[in-house]
Protein backbone atom coordinates (compact mmCIF):
# COMPACT_ATOMS: atom_id res chain seq x y z
CA UNK A 1 0.00 0.00 0.00
CA UNK A 2 1.19 3.12 -0.62
CA UNK A 3 0.06 6.26 0.77
CA UNK A 4 0.45 10.48 0.62
CA UNK A 5 -1.03 13.36 1.82
CA UNK A 6 -2.21 16.25 -0.10
CA UNK A 7 -2.33 20.06 1.10
CA UNK A 8 -2.84 22.84 -0.40
CA UNK A 9 -3.18 26.76 0.31
CA UNK A 10 -1.64 26.71 3.97
CA UNK A 11 -0.59 30.81 3.24
CA UNK A 12 1.82 31.32 6.24
CA UNK A 13 -0.77 29.94 8.62
CA UNK A 14 1.10 28.03 10.93
CA UNK A 15 -1.55 26.60 13.50
CA UNK A 16 -3.42 25.09 10.92
CA UNK A 17 -0.04 23.68 9.07
CA UNK A 18 1.02 21.98 12.24
CA UNK A 19 -1.66 20.36 12.50
CA UNK A 20 -1.98 19.18 9.05
CA UNK A 21 1.22 18.08 9.22
CA UNK A 22 1.51 16.08 12.32
CA UNK A 23 -2.07 14.03 11.23
CA UNK A 24 -0.22 13.50 8.21
CA UNK A 25 2.92 12.41 10.09
CA UNK A 26 0.76 10.29 12.32
CA UNK A 27 -0.82 8.32 9.13
CA UNK A 28 2.77 7.54 8.34
CA UNK A 29 2.13 9.12 4.83
CA UNK A 30 5.28 8.40 1.68
CA UNK A 31 5.06 11.92 1.02
CA UNK A 32 3.47 14.76 1.13
CA UNK A 33 2.12 17.73 -1.94
CA UNK A 34 1.41 20.60 -1.49
CA UNK A 35 -0.20 22.24 -4.29
CA UNK A 36 0.80 26.03 -3.91
CA UNK A 37 0.68 29.32 -2.09
CA UNK A 38 2.48 28.51 0.84
CA UNK A 39 3.21 31.84 2.05
CA UNK A 40 1.11 35.85 1.49
CA UNK A 41 -2.37 36.13 3.89
CA UNK A 42 -0.88 34.83 6.93
CA UNK A 43 1.03 36.21 9.65
CA UNK A 44 3.68 32.83 9.68
CA UNK A 45 5.52 33.22 6.46
CA UNK A 46 8.94 32.76 7.79
CA UNK A 47 8.02 29.61 10.22
CA UNK A 48 5.86 28.17 7.34
CA UNK A 49 8.19 28.38 5.11
CA UNK A 50 11.05 26.84 7.38
CA UNK A 51 8.50 24.01 8.45
CA UNK A 52 7.48 23.11 4.88
CA UNK A 53 11.22 23.15 3.15
CA UNK A 54 12.57 21.33 6.45
CA UNK A 55 10.01 18.27 6.45
CA UNK A 56 11.72 15.42 4.88
CA UNK A 57 9.30 13.96 2.86
CA UNK A 58 7.52 17.00 1.12
CA UNK A 59 7.16 18.03 -2.27
CA UNK A 60 6.23 21.53 -3.62
CA UNK A 61 3.77 22.81 -6.52
CA UNK A 62 4.22 26.85 -7.31
CA UNK A 63 1.52 29.24 -6.62
CA UNK A 64 0.59 32.54 -7.46
CA UNK A 65 2.09 34.22 -3.83
CA UNK A 66 4.73 31.56 -4.19
CA UNK A 67 5.85 32.83 -7.81
CA UNK A 68 5.44 36.67 -6.62
CA UNK A 69 7.66 36.11 -3.82
CA UNK A 70 10.11 34.03 -6.50
CA UNK A 71 9.95 36.14 -9.17
CA UNK A 72 8.94 39.72 -7.88
CA UNK A 73 5.43 41.45 -8.06
CA UNK A 74 3.71 42.41 -11.45
CA UNK A 75 5.65 45.76 -12.58
CA UNK A 76 3.46 47.86 -12.17
CA UNK A 77 1.60 47.47 -9.72
CA UNK A 78 -2.04 45.91 -11.92
CA UNK A 79 -5.42 47.74 -11.13
CA UNK A 80 -6.94 43.98 -9.74
CA UNK A 81 -4.17 44.45 -6.95
CA UNK A 82 -5.21 47.08 -4.36
CA UNK A 83 -2.72 49.47 -2.39
CA UNK A 84 -3.22 47.34 0.59
CA UNK A 85 -2.88 43.64 -0.91
CA UNK A 86 0.76 45.58 -2.68
CA UNK A 87 1.89 46.65 0.80
CA UNK A 88 0.75 42.92 2.49
CA UNK A 89 2.72 40.77 -0.52
CA UNK A 90 6.02 43.31 0.35
CA UNK A 91 5.62 43.00 4.19
CA UNK A 92 5.79 38.96 3.50
CA UNK A 93 8.51 38.92 1.47
CA UNK A 94 10.91 41.12 3.63
CA UNK A 95 10.28 38.83 6.44
CA UNK A 96 12.09 35.85 3.92
CA UNK A 97 15.29 34.95 3.30
CA UNK A 98 17.30 35.41 -0.07
CA UNK A 99 18.15 31.32 0.47
CA UNK A 100 14.21 30.92 0.38
CA UNK A 101 13.59 32.57 -2.68
CA UNK A 102 15.93 30.91 -4.33
CA UNK A 103 14.61 27.57 -3.29
CA UNK A 104 10.47 28.44 -3.98
CA UNK A 105 11.69 29.45 -7.56
CA UNK A 106 12.59 25.73 -8.14
CA UNK A 107 9.17 24.92 -7.45
CA UNK A 108 7.50 23.20 -10.64
CA UNK A 109 3.77 24.37 -11.61
CA UNK A 110 3.14 20.67 -12.37
CA UNK A 111 4.16 17.22 -11.14
CA UNK A 112 2.86 13.95 -12.41
CA UNK A 113 3.80 10.50 -11.57
CA UNK A 114 1.91 7.07 -10.91
CA UNK A 115 1.26 4.92 -7.50
CA UNK A 116 0.93 1.39 -8.58
CA UNK A 117 -0.13 2.16 -12.09
CA UNK A 118 -2.36 5.09 -10.93
CA UNK A 119 -1.70 8.32 -12.68
CA UNK A 120 -1.93 11.30 -10.41
CA UNK A 121 -1.52 14.71 -11.08
CA UNK A 122 -0.93 18.03 -9.11
CA UNK A 123 -1.09 21.57 -10.52
CA UNK A 124 -1.90 25.03 -8.56
CA UNK A 125 -4.40 25.99 -11.33
CA UNK A 126 -4.28 25.86 -14.62
CA UNK A 127 -1.88 28.50 -16.58
CA UNK A 128 -3.49 31.22 -18.86
CA UNK A 129 -2.21 30.48 -22.26
CA UNK A 130 0.62 33.44 -21.83
CA UNK A 131 2.22 31.26 -19.14
CA UNK A 132 2.23 34.93 -16.68
CA UNK A 133 -0.58 33.62 -14.38
CA UNK A 134 -3.53 31.49 -14.04
CA UNK A 135 -6.73 31.17 -15.63
CA UNK A 136 -9.80 32.89 -14.02
CA UNK A 137 -11.42 30.48 -11.37
CA UNK A 138 -14.27 28.98 -11.88
CA UNK A 139 -16.88 28.72 -8.52
CA UNK A 140 -18.73 25.88 -8.08
CA UNK A 141 -17.46 23.79 -11.28
CA UNK A 142 -18.84 21.02 -12.81
CA UNK A 143 -17.36 18.45 -14.18
CA UNK A 144 -17.35 19.43 -17.95
CA UNK A 145 -16.02 22.83 -16.78
CA UNK A 146 -13.00 20.74 -15.13
CA UNK A 147 -13.07 18.92 -17.78
CA UNK A 148 -11.86 21.38 -19.83
CA UNK A 149 -9.62 23.57 -17.21
CA UNK A 150 -7.67 20.58 -16.80
CA UNK A 151 -7.62 18.99 -20.42
CA UNK A 152 -3.52 19.53 -20.11
CA UNK A 153 -3.35 17.15 -17.09
CA UNK A 154 -3.07 13.47 -17.65
CA UNK A 155 -4.11 11.41 -14.59
CA UNK A 156 -7.04 9.47 -12.58
CA UNK A 157 -7.04 11.88 -10.57
CA UNK A 158 -5.91 15.87 -10.72
CA UNK A 159 -5.21 17.48 -7.02
CA UNK A 160 -5.45 21.52 -7.36
CA UNK A 161 -5.86 24.63 -5.17
CA UNK A 162 -6.18 28.20 -5.68
CA UNK A 163 -9.86 28.59 -5.27
CA UNK A 164 -9.93 27.93 -1.57
CA UNK A 165 -13.38 25.68 -0.81
CA UNK A 166 -13.32 22.41 -0.43
CA UNK A 167 -14.66 20.16 -3.86
CA UNK A 168 -14.48 17.02 -5.36
CA UNK A 169 -16.06 15.95 -8.54
CA UNK A 170 -15.62 13.09 -10.93
CA UNK A 171 -14.95 13.66 -15.10
CA UNK A 172 -13.05 12.37 -17.08
CA UNK A 173 -10.71 12.41 -13.94
CA UNK A 174 -11.46 12.55 -10.27
CA UNK A 175 -10.50 16.64 -9.50
CA UNK A 176 -9.73 17.10 -6.03
CA UNK A 177 -9.20 20.37 -3.98
CA UNK A 178 -8.41 19.65 -0.23
CA UNK A 179 -9.62 23.02 0.60
CA UNK A 180 -7.35 26.06 1.99
CA UNK A 181 -5.39 24.97 4.69
CA UNK A 182 -4.57 28.12 5.94
CA UNK A 183 -7.92 30.14 5.05
CA UNK A 184 -10.23 28.68 6.65
CA UNK A 185 -12.81 28.85 9.42
CA UNK A 186 -10.93 28.76 12.30
CA UNK A 187 -9.66 25.87 14.40
CA UNK A 188 -9.91 23.41 10.99
CA UNK A 189 -6.75 22.02 9.43
CA UNK A 190 -7.89 20.50 5.98
CA UNK A 191 -6.09 17.73 3.52
CA UNK A 192 -6.43 15.13 1.49
CA UNK A 193 -5.22 11.01 1.62
CA UNK A 194 -5.04 9.01 -1.24
CA UNK A 195 -4.27 5.18 -0.90
CA UNK A 196 -3.21 3.03 -3.55
CA UNK A 197 -2.69 -0.62 -2.73
CA UNK A 198 -0.73 -3.47 -4.71
CA UNK A 199 -3.40 -4.03 -7.43
CA UNK A 200 -3.93 -0.54 -8.20
CA UNK A 201 -6.92 0.00 -6.44
CA UNK A 202 -7.16 3.41 -4.48
CA UNK A 203 -9.06 4.93 -2.04
CA UNK A 204 -9.42 9.15 -1.53
CA UNK A 205 -10.40 10.84 1.60
CA UNK A 206 -10.77 14.03 2.83
CA UNK A 207 -10.08 14.81 5.95
CA UNK A 208 -10.03 17.77 8.59
CA UNK A 209 -8.33 17.87 12.23
CA UNK A 210 -8.99 20.65 15.00
CA UNK A 211 -6.05 23.35 15.39
CA UNK A 212 -5.72 25.93 18.02
CA UNK A 213 -6.24 29.05 15.92
CA UNK A 214 -6.99 31.78 19.06
CA UNK A 215 -3.88 33.51 18.77
CA UNK A 216 -4.09 34.23 15.09
CA UNK A 217 -5.54 37.83 15.23
CA UNK A 218 -3.61 38.55 17.98
CA UNK A 219 -0.40 37.51 15.89
CA UNK A 220 -1.83 39.82 12.91
CA UNK A 221 -2.21 42.42 15.26
CA UNK A 222 1.33 42.12 17.14
CA UNK A 223 3.24 41.67 13.57
CA UNK A 224 1.41 44.81 12.46
CA UNK A 225 0.27 42.45 9.25
CA UNK A 226 -0.63 44.84 6.23
CA UNK A 227 -4.41 44.80 5.47
CA UNK A 228 -5.32 42.74 9.04
CA UNK A 229 -8.45 43.77 9.75
CA UNK A 230 -9.41 42.74 5.92
CA UNK A 231 -7.64 39.70 5.98
CA UNK A 232 -9.47 38.14 9.17
CA UNK A 233 -12.75 39.27 8.08
CA UNK A 234 -12.90 37.07 4.65
CA UNK A 235 -10.21 34.56 5.17
CA UNK A 236 -10.61 33.75 8.92
CA UNK A 237 -14.40 34.26 9.43
CA UNK A 238 -17.24 31.64 10.10
CA UNK A 239 -16.81 31.32 6.63
CA UNK A 240 -14.77 32.46 3.75
CA UNK A 241 -16.88 35.50 1.65
CA UNK A 242 -17.74 33.68 -1.74
CA UNK A 243 -16.79 36.44 -3.99
CA UNK A 244 -12.97 36.52 -2.41
CA UNK A 245 -12.34 32.60 -1.67
CA UNK A 246 -9.35 32.38 -3.15
CA UNK A 247 -6.26 34.46 -2.72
Amino acid sequence: MRTIGIITDAHANLPALNAALAALDAEGCEFVVHTGDAIGIGPHPAECLDLLLGHPHLRFIMGNHDEWFAHGLPDPQPAWMSDEEWLHQRWTHRHLTAEMRETVARWPCTLELELNRVGVAFCHYPRDPAGTGFVPIVKGPSAADLDSLFQGSHGDVVFYGHHHPRSDVQGRARYVNPGALGCNAPGQARFAMLAVDDDGNWDLSLRSVSCDARDLPHDYEVRKVPARETILRIFHGPASSPGRAHG
